[in-house]
């Protein structure tokens, strides 16, 4: 089924029906379905290949650049306006598309303007006049629907390929676990490249009849004032949202009181973060998995079947094993492996890469996630860490989210990162980087006692090899845009340091 053909049937169904507001505007549905014929008939005169590049902010001009894509057959490639000016081009480049829809505001905010042969501005286009008519394809499941490039934890970003069919599927998929509808309304904060932010605060809405509420930037103080404005019942985000939405002085339970449902992803949620979003507010967040190539939801934790840690069980539709990692065979509850997942929300693969989508699938066409996770009796499942970062210390393995785990217990640590340091005797052994609470500030002296601190703590929670050999302590961790902390940076800094040693030698 076409993507675009059910969107647009709701919105027809209520026409003046309130569907978005974003930092600009309310638009209404019959306005949202105009603009994206506008938007149509631009693409028709100017753009002749069947990719289609977008670049907004989170707003309304996504989804309404979404639809007049996908009405006229192409694929769009969303693009991540943070990346570097040649890692953005590499990616213009690499998916093919001979034009970008964006909005002066981006091409003002970045460095430099990727080269393509059509640069398409909404500001440009005149949304007052009626659009040429147009008849909107009819498009088969296995179209592809978008590409989604990914943050590339290993060299060059990989573009997932997920066709219309896997779209609906994951959307289906969310309905059916949680229940959304005509009443629900959603605030999205997300960047709409992310794949969650692209389908959960984006296509989720519009097929279900929700309202958005959109907002580009994360300020905690106006998130809680849109709030108090627009009672969403559900919201979505990263652990450091929800830690720094405790920091606004006047918010109040009665604030967050229509939440039916409050998600947090990318990363671990701390414990201290969960505990005092409880105890202020009364909100329990629960934790949710995917990832961009089960476009991308495939367990979400409810309510109701909550359980600390657990992201939930897995999704209708969705088969998942914990396998070995060296023999590839299934395990039992509550022992340790990789994750990989079935079902018809899963990638096609990565765009003109067959190898690497060959090796993306194992033999029983499962998708190889590269989490380690674990379930419990009930299937539930708990994501322990990710297999490239898997250390080895003295011979056993390691993963860095249980030793993190224990350093954002202090009170004065906010987040930590932890990688492996190459070492003669033990292979590895890890390294600590740690960013403090807000508000706290420590001179020299103080620093290196909260060290010594962190590691008396990690001493007395963990298996004597899994302690830090050395604490850091930094300004800021390395974040990728959704905010999720890159290991692979601070891992770098230790390579690099390594080779200056060795060079100095």
């Amino acid at each position: 089924m076409s993507l675009h053909w059910p969107i647009l049937k709701r919105l027809l169904a209520n026409p003046r029906r309130e569907v978005i507001t974003d930092d600009l505007r309310t638009y209404r549905a019959y306005e949202i379905v105009v603009a994206a014929a506008h938007v149509a008939n631009a693409l028709e005169r100017t753009c002749k290949t069947d990719k289609v590049g977008v670049m907004t902010p989170t707003s309304a001009a996504f989804p309404i650049c979404a639809l007049a894509a996908w009405s006229l057959g192409k694929t769009i490639v969303p693009l991540n306006y943070l990346l570097k000016p040649d890692e953005l081009q590499y990616v213009v480049d690499h998916c093919e598309t001979d034009t970008i829809l964006t909005v002066q505001k981006m091409l003002d905010f970045l460095d430099r303007e990727p080269k393509v042969r059509n640069v398409l501005r909404l500001d440009d286009l005149n949304f007052k006049k009626l659009p040429r008519p147009y008849l909107p394809r009819r498009l088969p499941d296995d179209r592809l629907a978008t590409i989604l490039y990914t943050s590339g934890t290993t060299g060059r970003p990989k573009g997932v390929m997920l066709t219309h069919g896997n779209l609906i599927a994951n959307h289906r998929q969310i309905i059916e676990w949680v229940n959304f509808g005509p009443g629900d309304v959603m605030l999205g904060v997300l960047p709409q490249f992310h794949a969650f932010g692209k389908t959960a605060l984006t296509l989720m809405p519009l097929l279900a009849g929700a309202k958005i509420v959109y907002t580009a930037r994360f300020v905690p103080q106006k998130i809680v004032q849109l709030f108090r404005e627009h009672r969403p019942t559900l919201f979505v985000g990263i652990p450091s949202m929800f830690n720094a939405l405790l920091s606004v002085k006047d918010a109040k339970p009665e604030d967050f009181a229509s939440l039916r449902y409050a998600v947090s992803g990318a990363e671990p949620l701390p414990d201290a973060v969960a505990a005092a979003f409880k105890e202020r507010f009364g909100i329990t967040i629960a934790e949710g998995f995917g990832m961009t190539e089960t476009a991308p939801v495939t367990n979400w934790c409810k309510n109701e079947d909550y359980k600390p840690h657990s992201v939930g069980r897995p999704l209708p539709g969705i088969h998942q094993r914990i396998v070995d990692i060296n023999t590839g065979e299934d395990l039992p509850a509550g022992q340790e492996g990789e994750l990989r997942i079935k079902g018809p929300n899963v990638t096609q693969g990565y765009y003109k890469m067959p190898e690497e989508t060959k090796a993306l699938f194992d033999d029983k066409g499962y998708l190889r996630t590269g989490d380690m996770a674990k379930t419990d009796e009930d299937g539930h499942v708990y994501i322990t860490g990710r297999l490239k970062e898997m250390m080895i210390i003295g011979g056993e393995n390691v993963f860095p989210r249980e030793i993190e785990e224990v350093l954002v217990r202090h009170e004065k640590v906010a987040h930590a990162g932890v990688v492996g340091r190459q070492d003669p005797t033990r292979g590895e052994v890890p390294v600590a980087f740690v960013e403090l609470a807000e508000g706290v500030s420590l001179d020299e002296e103080a620093a290196e006692a909260l060290k010594r601190e962190l590691i008396t703590l990690c001493r007395e929670n963990l298996a004597g090899y899994k302690a830090p050999r050395e604490v850091r302590i930094v300004e800021a961790l390395p974040r990728n845009p959704t905010g999720k902390i890159m290991r692979k940076e601070l891992a770098a800094i230790l390579k690099r340091e390594a080779e200056e040693t060795a060079a100095a030698a």
